[in-house]
């Protein structure tokens, strides 16, 4: 009789043994996909960062045009010549984006 409890004992260690290292793999799979995810993140926040300071040094650039004194005529141009160096980085942000 000592057998019979012995060996029902094992049987269900031997099971429970079984869902601990099922679970474990379970487990691990998912830290594995939520560090991948983690890192794709965190390159997407890179990518902001770097896209909002591109937008801080657009606004400064545009804010140093507004302050020019309109008085000289080369102001109109070099405004245009701003405006246009502001959309050249914008298009090569876009082009860094992809």
């Amino acid at each position: 009789m000592d057998q019979e409890l012995l060996k029902t004992n094992l049987n269900g260690l031997e099971r429970k043994i079984m869902v601990l290292i099922n679970e474990h793999k379970t487990l691990k799979e998912e830290v594995k996909a939520i560090k991948k995810e983690n890192q794709e993140l965190r390159a997407a926040i890179q990518i902001r960062d770097e896209q909002i300071a591109g937008f801080h040094n657009q606004l400064k650039i545009t804010k140093i045009v507004n302050s020019l004194d309109p008085e000289d005529g080369s102001v109109s141009e070099l405004k245009k010549k701003v405006d246009d160096y502001i959309q050249e980085i914008d298009k090569c942000i876009a082009h860094l984006s992809r």
